[in-house]
């Protein structure tokens, strides 16, 4: 049951936020790494493989809203995730396609109007055009230009998030960690068959990739799935969704300074402002999605 206190964050929860962020900042960085040497499929597929072993156990019946269930299994796992390492694969630099990966905030508002009959405020509406705005201005840099492509499948990518995560609002009386185990268990095989449809040289990839490729595979599939998105779901049990996820925008911050700092990325001024520009859009969706089911709470 969600707590709604207004009161600060604790402590406690203020690390967690913290560690959420380092994490999945991390991960970014570590994703274009593996995908240095592995291929963008197989490397989902062995995330979610080692994953899957983990949370299997917490995979059980009931299970209730099957079609919804589907549609955040299809879209949260395979889909989104081939895109995220097949993006990461395509992309030179981690710090526009880290950015351009947050657009599944507004797209979830967005597809929570057209499909749900969510409310959607014109603050909400200029925050996703700031947000693509910001993802053009960025993109239109020379030094991230060559990127375009690959940017476009991370959009793609969270547009398939968003749709997992609108099917997810509906799926009621399934825990967090079941429904993580079942997305691993649903991506892990449809990844594997696509890598052995479409690509080449898997195990010669896996038996030369040095350890820090093997490090990032951990990450994802432990310290990422496991761990951090264990504890995002432990802080949504105690506040409201909407009172965690702006925290959420400073992600692609470390990330960009794990690829300024230790992979090479060049971090223009266009740059820089195109993503201040979708973070700040994508704060102003977030925060009014937060104030508009904080009154609905008190409605109720």
């Amino acid at each position: 049951m969600t707590t709604s206190a207004p009161h600060r964050l604790t402590a406690l929860e203020a690390a967690a936020l913290v560690a959420i962020v380092v994490i999945w900042g991390v991960n970014n960085a570590g994703a274009k790494l593996a995908t240095e040497h592995l291929p963008p499929l197989f490397m989902g597929f062995l995330r979610f493989a080692i994953a899957g072993a983990v949370l299997a156990a917490f995979v059980r019946p009931p299970f209730p809203n099957g079609r919804r269930l589907l549609g955040v299994m299809i879209f949260g796992g395979p889909v989104h995730f081939g895109l995220i390492y097949l993006a990461f694969w395509m992309a030179e630099d981690v710090t526009p396609l880290s950015v351009s990966l947050q657009l599944w905030i507004p797209m979830t508002a967005l597809f929570a109007f057209l499909l749900m009959g969510e409310r959607l405020t014109k603050a909400a509406v200029g925050g996703m055009a700031l947000a693509m705005l910001g993802v053009v201005w960025m993109t239109a840099d020379p030094h991230a230009l060559h990127d375009w492509d690959a940017i476009l499948v991370g959009a793609a990518a969270s547009a398939a998030w968003a749709l997992a995560t609108v099917n997810a609002r509906r799926s009621i009386g399934v825990s967090p960690l079941k429904l993580q185990g079942m997305l691993a268990l649903t991506a892990a095989p449809v990844l594997g068959l696509a890598s052995i449809l479409f690509e080449d040289d898997q195990l010669t990839a896996a038996v030369t990739a040095p350890p820090m490729v093997w490090a990032s595979v951990i990450w994802a599939s432990l310290i990422s799935t496991v761990i951090a998105t264990g504890l995002l779901f432990w802080l949504v049990q105690r506040r409201e969704a909407g009172r965690v996820t702006p925290y959420m925008l400073a992600t692609p911050v470390v990330s960009a300074l794990m690829g300024w700092g230790f992979m090479g990325d060049q971090l223009t001024w266009q740059i820089v402002l195109g993503a201040a520009l979708t973070l700040a859009g994508v704060g102003v969706v977030a925060l009014v999605e937060r104030r508009l089911r904080m009154g609905a709470a008190r409605a109720a």
